[in-house]
């Protein structure tokens, strides 16, 4: 699919002509059936997960919609809760949670076999369950209506461009577009997805594709590689992350543009962020939205005396959303801190707008980029002891030889990034180069044609966010 540039290239142009070819009453049954075979392309048996979630929330949703009973409404809200939160700790947690208990038990000198079992992440699970539990929760406290027409919440549920990997959209900002046809869409919407998709095939595979062989080399070797190759192996996962996440983002938002649908900005240039807090809203805004919403609001939020404690209850259990190990816990964990931290300290760096990026902001977005760059050394390290001897060896200064091609590419890869999302914070749009005279939007597209020629013909790499 999207994942195969092959096979998506036959399976975009099929669907979009037949999308607008079709009367518009069948474009939301060709965009489900669309869906539910790109999603089974992967594994068709874990469709079954994702009718299983769709079918749950959706009668739960009516059900909800007239129960007047307290009680019964909270019922119904804890069999949602149960199903979705259900299904991901069986096939995403549960070799984690046994084999942690069996560790701590052994701490303790008791032997314990805990059972395991060989469970196949289903991708993109941790998406649709969130996305699909953030329509039950906004039902049940009254903030969106609740949808009747079977088909159109099944949509909502499995929406191709965004089902794997986000952006975590909302019911009641999602689910009206899907509801009403769309009529033709103009020459503008049409130009402007095609950059979009091109911009983030060219973060996927002219950025993010192109620095993973020296990322992966640098952690591998953690144990004895010199201090620069870790630096540059630490830095470039932070460019690689960013320029596959946001990249898939940018093409979910143009292929649902090209189909009359308006996803929701997911990054917006996180890495020009002043302080931490910034940062985290502009960084998977619809993830961070989500466990502000569901998660932090209900634990207290901002009430005196308990920000600290439901910053760092968020963050954890946002590391443990990404994924099934320790030091996802750890990493969030180190996000919760530095949230405490600035939290305190905001009289002297305020968290403010996005706004365009000036140079007295260098030294604390410098600052702010070292931290977050800190924490993907837990992100992107398999244990603990490799993560420790990543920063051991940054920290002591360890000899070792150079790899001059990857620190060349992480510079000029990472000068283009810098360009990219400068152009677009200071001009708010994402889009802004359609704008531009002919000459310089020529040397735009020349650009993005060069990189993915120069990059594309590496082994096709996963998007990182699969695993999630």
């Amino acid at each position: 699919m999207l994942f195969n540039s092959f096979d998506f290239a036959i399976f975009l142009p099929v669907v979009l002509v037949l999308y607008w070819t079709l009367p518009r009453r069948f474009q939301n049954p060709l965009l489900l059936v669309a869906s539910y075979v790109f999603y089974g392309a992967w594994d068709w048996r874990f469709l079954g997960l994702l009718w299983l979630s769709t079918l749950t929330d959706y009668l739960v949703g009516r059900a909800l919609g007239t129960a007047a009973e307290t009680g019964r409404r909270r019922r119904l809200l804890g069999l949602s809760l149960f199903v979705n939160l259900g299904i991901l700790a069986s096939f995403k947690y549960f070799n984690f949670f046994v084999e942690s208990a069996t560790s701590l038990l052994e701490q303790f000198g008791l032997s314990a076999d805990g059972p395991t079992l060989r469970i196949i992440l289903p991708v993109g699970i941790s998406f649709y369950t969130f996305q699909t539990l953030a329509y039950t929760i906004d039902v049940y406290r009254g903030k969106t209506e609740v949808e009747h027409n079977p088909l159109t919440f099944a949509l909502y549920v499995a929406f191709f461009p965004q089902l794997v990997a986000g952006p975590i959209e909302r019911a009641q900002r999602l689910i009206p577009q899907l509801a009403e046809p769309r009529s033709r869409i103009g020459f503008d919407q049409v130009r402007s997805g095609l950059f979009l998709i091109a911009l983030g095939l060219f973060k996927k595979v002219a950025i993010a594709d192109a620095l993973a062989p020296y990322v992966d080399e640098a952690f591998s070797g953690a144990t004895t590689s010199g201090w620069i190759t870790l630096l540059v192996g630490v830095y470039a996962f932070g460019l690689q992350i960013y320029g596959d996440f946001s990249g898939y983002t940018d093409v979910a938002r143009g292929v649902a543009r090209l189909l009359g649908i308006e996803l929701m900005i997911n990054f917006n240039q996180p890495y020009l962020s002043r302080n931490i807090t910034n940062f985290w809203r502009t960084w998977h805004i619809s993830l961070s939205t989500w466990l502000r919403d569901y998660l932090y609001i209900p634990l207290g939020g901002n009430r005196k005396g308990n920000v600290y404690r439901n910053l760092m209850i968020t963050m954890l259990l946002g590391g443990l959303w990404h994924g099934a190990a320790w030091t996802f816990v750890v990493w969030g964990g180190l996000h919760g801190l530095y949230l405490s931290v600035h939290r305190r300290m905001r009289h002297k760096s305020p968290v403010g707008p996005v706004d365009p990026f000036r140079w007295r902001d260098v030294i604390p977005t410098l600052v702010t980029f070292n931290l977050v760059s800190l924490g993907w050394v837990f992100f992107r390290a398999e244990t603990f002891s490799q993560a420790f001897e990543v920063l051991r060896g940054i920290a002591t200064l360890r000899a070792g030889p150079v790899n001059w091609n990857a620190l060349g590419l992480l510079v000029g890869m990472g000068g283009l990034g810098l360009l990219i999302d400068l152009v677009q914070r200071n001009q708010a749009d994402h889009t802004i180069v359609l704008s531009w005279p002919a000459a310089a939007r020529g040397v735009a597209y020349a650009v993005l044609a060069l990189g993915l020629i120069i990059f594309a013909g590496g082994d096709a790499i996963p998007f990182i966010y699969f695993q999630f």
